[in-house]
């Protein structure tokens, strides 16, 4: 029996000293991307390079039951303003460490060696689902042809991280 897409609520975060609304190109991406396939975008926040401001971005849209997935976009890199993974960790249930595995690999494929400086992630916290891309638009492209859109679509087999959400949704609230 096949399966029917099932929209989840997505908030994106870009993380940028210089980036605004209008020249967000890799945040306009994620959101017009998901949109096309047939999520929600039920925020969309640009915040500057700074762990504390960008950790209670997060913790905020983790703890409203109204967003399922967060992606952001930018801070990933090593240089000491790049605080994106380090902002997360702290709000982390459980890491997905194959996801930023997964990235790297098929980045090599597009810009060699120099995906070795990417810190792409992806983790559980609470019951919401966060996903750490660079901030270059071809960075965000790859992680969301090569694997978001897929894991975020319920049709995929054998599994998915939507199929995953109302047992994580359960678990989390002691009703499963």
């Amino acid at each position: 029996m096949a399966r029917e897409f099932i929209p989840v609520n997505v908030a994106v975060l870009t993380v940028s000293d210089t980036r605004t609304m209008e020249t967000d190109t890799s945040g306009k991406l994620i959101a017009d991307r998901l949109t096309e396939v047939g999520h929600r975008i039920v925020a969309r926040v640009i915040v500057v390079d700074s762990e504390l401001q960008i950790r209670a971005q997060l913790a905020q849209w983790i703890a409203d039951p109204g967003v399922e997935v967060v992606i952001v976009s930018g801070g990933t890199g090593v240089t000491p303003r790049d605080v994106t993974p380090e902002a997360l960790a702290p709000l982390i249930t459980k890491p997905i460490v194959g996801f930023g595995e997964l990235f790297r690999q098929l980045s090599f494929e597009e810009i060699g060696t120099s995906t070795i400086q990417s810190r792409a992630e992806g983790a559980l916290c609470g019951s919401t689902f966060v996903f750490l891309l660079p901030g270059s638009t071809g960075g965000v492209r790859t992680g969301l042809e090569k694997i978001l859109i897929p894991q975020l679509d319920h049709r995929v087999a054998p599994c998915n991280f939507v199929m995953l959400l109302p047992r994580i949704k359960n678990e989390q609230t002691g009703r499963g």
